[in-house]
């Protein structure tokens, strides 16, 4: 018997096995978890979920990952008949216990085409609970970030707080020193000036996310901060998701949940077609910035995908790639082609959503995001010597 023929009996007979490695035991125990084994009674000892949601997106996550989407459509319909998820998520006890996970977010997206319309109503509830708490962790760094940058060049006596020039301020109200309170009174402030910025000079940014499965995380992240970034009239956003089809979600970014309800989980990547669309879209090339967040495992055409960001950036667009937007660490990614969009100069890495708040601000401004990451302890691909 061959060796895979070998492994694929053991994943057919389960159970631990340990000359199984630690992804196919992994394997194993997602199906057993739902198909169990033997009788009824002997599926309750060892198969089943229980009620946990952590358990419930841990097993979501495996499913994802060791099987192609068809299957995954299927397993998951089958664990949504079989464990009794839909009543988990009819259960008060369930939304209110429920924690802050993007990975759940993802699940209950994943499995919103299986669901009944009763289900999904608290299924929006408990997104709407993760992305409040995910947004209250991720606006306000994201606002700061980018709003209005400073022009240093020009004075005011009116700055705002955050603007004020100090020593100047101090040197110009050094005659109104109180010797008693040993402080000065300033009364008169001198700060610097803001840009003001008119709507057809505002700098639009572009996300161009992969919604494959793979990026699930990636996805809610990438669709919180594009919300964010849209309520902020200090630039223009647009999202576009993509696997196969491309999803213009830009007028969905009023509400992220809605955002979220929109995107389709799964499905192979055209990432080309999804860099020809955005490019299509792109108003003044010289103040636009592609954001492709993708891990760059093509299933259309990588020659002319290649081909098109080099003219994208031939044209002045601030090109960046991220492998993933994640809490997660280093991604699984498609070397070869990472490292050939980074010989064209575009930088390609991953970085946290706690991070992404400074990158933007930094490609808006249009730094060096090579030197940038070097001070975020970012490793950028290198392009292939």
């Amino acid at each position: 018997m061959s060796e895979q023929s070998e492994r694929r009996w053991r994943l057919a007979l389960g159970g631990e096995d340990e000359q199984l490695s630690s992804q196919d035991q992994r394997l194993s125990a997602a199906l057993t978890a739902l198909y169990g084994e033997g009788d009824d009674d002997q599926k309750k000892k060892r198969g089943g979920l229980g009620s946990s949601a952590p358990n419930v997106a841990r097993w979501m996550t495996d499913i994802r990952q060791y099987f192609p989407a068809p299957v995954v459509q299927i397993v998951q319909k089958d664990a949504f008949e079989r464990l009794g998820l839909k009543r988990m998520l009819l259960e008060p006890e369930f939304l209110a216990a429920v924690e802050a996970d993007v990975n759940l977010v993802a699940n209950l997206i994943a499995l919103r085409n299986v669901m009944p319309e009763k289900t999904k109503d608290t299924a929006r509830q408990v997104i709407a609970k993760v992305i409040a708490q995910l947004m209250e962790r991720l606006e306000r760094k994201t606002a700061e970030a980018l709003r209005g940058a400073v022009d240093r060049s020009r004075r005011t006596n009116r700055p705002r707080f955050a603007d004020i020039d100090w020593p100047r301020t101090i040197r110009a109200n050094l005659r109104h020193y109180q010797r008693d309170q040993r402080t000065i009174v300033p009364e008169r402030l001198v700060g610097f000036m803001r840009q003001q910025r008119r709507l057809v000079d505002l700098d639009e940014v572009v996300l161009c996310v992969d919604q494959s499965g793979s990026m699930a995380s990636s996805v809610v992240y990438a669709s919180i901060f594009a919300a964010v970034m849209a309520s902020l009239p200090v630039v223009k956003t647009k999202l576009v998701c993509f696997d196969t089809v491309v999803l213009d979600l830009t007028e969905e970014l009023a509400d992220p949940v809605e955002v979220l309800f929109g995107v389709q989980l799964g499905g192979g990547t055209d990432i080309n077609q999804a860099i020809a669309y955005c490019a299509d879209r792109i108003e003044r090339p010289s103040k636009a910035h592609l954001v492709l967040i993708s891990d760059l495992f093509e299933g259309g055409y990588a020659e002319e995908m290649v081909a098109r960001i080099a003219r994208l950036i031939g044209l002045g667009v601030n090109v960046i790639v991220l492998l993933a937007l994640s809490d997660t660490g280093r991604p699984a990614y498609n070397p070869e082609l990472a490292g050939r969009v980074a010989a064209l100069g575009a930088p390609v890495f991953a970085c946290t959503p706690d991070q992404f708040p400074s990158l933007m601000a930094a490609a808006l401004r249009r730094q060096d995001l090579h030197a940038w990451a070097a001070t975020e302890d970012i490793k950028l691909v290198r392009p292939p010597e």
